[in-house]
């Protein structure tokens, strides 16, 4: 299933998050794609709440991977400093991927090929120079976000 969804706010966008978040079950993978500042984070941190982490989320560019505690394990990668899937895999995400948590990798675009086909692709674009977000999530296995 594909839903194709709009947000007006940073708030919005972070609600859906919820959402979806309140949706993922154990070893799902989320595909985040979109430009700099697109909303990849600020959609992860709904998500998180969700699956009732309370630790602020930040990007993890600097740090490749970050792990936090919740109903289930949060994997959040940023792949925008890897060089392709080599390094994808030289960072021993088998684990992650496959595991008893939920994994959200940013800039995604990047290791595709590595990823499972069931993996879910969220697509967030900016409109214009505002909070509003057109978002697209392919893959979707649960009906309808209301």
């Amino acid at each position: 299933m594909t839903l194709s969804l709009h947000t007006t706010s940073r708030e919005q966008t972070i609600q859906l998050g919820q959402k979806i978040g309140s949706k993922l079950q154990k070893g799902d993978i989320l595909a985040m794609q979109g430009t700099l500042a697109a909303g990849k984070t600020t959609i992860t941190k709904g998500i998180a709440l969700a699956l009732g982490i309370k630790e602020d989320i930040t990007s993890p560019t600097f740090c490749l991977i970050s792990e936090y505690e919740g109903k289930m394990p949060l994997y959040h990668m940023d792949v925008y400093r890897l060089d392709g899937t080599e390094d994808f895999i030289n960072l021993g995400v088998d684990d992650m991927l496959y595991g008893n948590g939920v994994c959200i990798i940013e800039w995604s675009e990047k290791i595709m090929d590595e990823l499972p086909k069931s993996t879910i692709i969220i697509r967030l674009e900016p409109v214009g120079n505002t909070d509003e977000r057109n978002i697209t999530i392919q893959n979707w296995p649960y009906g309808e976000l209301n």
